[in-house]
């Protein structure tokens, strides 16, 4: 075995060869290499074409490095004619056209940037972290350049913040693939319409069966607009959360006019009263139910808050809707204001939240994927504009696979 063709085994160099090999001080291993069966192809159509003139210098892309050395890699491209395509240059089984570094350098770049700060994944590649950044925002536009939205039925949509000063993204997610398909700059109608407008066709909108969405108007009327054949769901999470909010209401009104005797009693209540009842002990079960004695206001919205639990377990769409008539009665006859707010709300939005008991759907996986957003946003500290937070957020959870775009033989760690 000659040495170049160890170094192309040791290398695992797949679809070209080597043939030279030198080490430069402060460059590393500079590694000479040369399309296998001598290449000449174009690049769109992979046909033969006649060489036509060689680059005069050669030109350099960056490999993964080997131990303690950069590899870089070295040949003169040739342009060849091809019968189709005209005057083009030669296709590169190593690199795509238009990059100065391999696929299998995108690769690791891509799969490092995944679970990792871009710093820490520039320190592993010996690459200044600046330019990893500048590499890596180029290769994820070029891989989803063309990309379209597709399969979609189950959507979600929600808002995250990603800069001080009220800056928001809007989020859509398919939720039977627990993925990101949509990133917008602001919350508005004009926002999550733009989504609708220009990254659905008319065909896709009617296969829409069911959105999941918070209470805000802008979203419920975007998807009654534009999806008419979806069923409108309210957020399981939203819903209790806004219900959560009346029962502290009802606290911090009763805080205010107590003594500060009675405040004792109150005192520690505010958690307690948010849990839900699987996660309650028997002690703080026992606490709550002495507010029977201590303050009654209290007790009665914290009773219609565990009523309505038994809401979410109903099967039979008849069932939950009698449920809400008497329970919503009961909330009414309770003399508490937070709660017949409540009440207001939940009859304003009562269909859309009843569509839970036939879908079963919720934004569940949209906020589990909202925890990934967070800690992108956290490794970098923030971010200062839309279009690099979102690049991040489609390669970690994007509806496009990124690294498995990279050609199958160079998808080596």
């Amino acid at each position: 075995m000659t040495a170049y063709k160890l170094i192309g085994k040791l290398l695992k160099f797949k679809g070209f060869l080597c043939v030279g090999l030198a080490f430069r001080r402060g460059w590393g291993l500079e590694v000479l290499v040369k399309p296998f069966k001598n290449g000449c192809r174009c690049p769109h159509c992979g046909r033969r074409g006649k060489i036509v003139r060689q680059r005069a210098d050669p030109r350099y892309w960056r490999d993964i490095p080997v131990g303690p050395w950069s590899v870089w890699l070295m040949y003169w491209p040739r342009e060849i004619h091809c019968a189709t395509h005209g005057r083009v240059s030669e296709r590169l089984p190593w690199a795509d056209a238009e990059s100065r570094v391999t696929y299998r350098l995108e690769y690791l770049m891509l799969r490092y940037c995944q679970i990792m700060s871009q710093k820490a994944a520039a320190e592993l590649l010996r690459l200044p972290a600046s330019t990893l950044s500048d590499l890596l925002h180029r290769l994820i536009r070029r891989l989803r350049e063309g990309h379209r939205i597709r399969g979609l039925k189950t959507i979600g949509i929600d808002e995250v913040s990603y800069h001080k000063g009220h800056k928001y993204a809007t989020l859509v997610y398919d939720l039977d693939r627990s993925c990101v398909v949509w990133i917008g700059q602001g919350k508005g109608r004009e926002t999550i319409g733009r989504f609708f407008n220009e990254a659905l066709s008319d065909y896709q909108k009617a296969r829409i069966q069911s959105a999941c969405c918070d209470m805000s108007q802008a979203y419920i009327g975007a998807i009654e607009t534009h999806c008419p054949n979806a069923t409108l769901v309210l957020d399981r999470f939203h819903v209790v959360k806004v219900l959560n909010e009346a029962v502290d209401e009802v606290r911090k009104e009763q805080w205010r006019e107590a003594s500060q005797a009675d405040r004792k009693a109150l005192k520690g209540m505010r958690w307690l009263l948010y849990r839900h009842s699987s996660t309650r002990t028997r002690r703080d079960t026992a606490n709550l139910k002495a507010l029977d004695k201590h303050n009654r206001r209290i007790y009665r919205a914290w009773r219609l808050k565990e009523e309505f639990e038994h809401f979410w377990t109903y099967k039979a769409t008849w069932a939950a809707e009698r449920f809400l008539k008497h329970w919503t009665k009961s909330a009414l006859l309770s003399r508490l204001e937070p709660m017949r707010k409540f009440v207001s709300t939940l009859r304003k939005h009562q269909q859309a939240v009843v569509s839970f008991i036939d879908t079963r759907v919720t934004n569940a996986i949209a906020e589990g994927i909202n925890r990934v957003v967070r800690m992108i946003n956290n490794r970098a500290s923030g971010y200062r504009h839309l279009d690099a937070f979102s690049d991040m957020i489609y390669l970690a959870a994007g509806d496009l696979d990124l690294p498995e775009q990279i050609p199958e033989r160079f998808r080596t760690l």
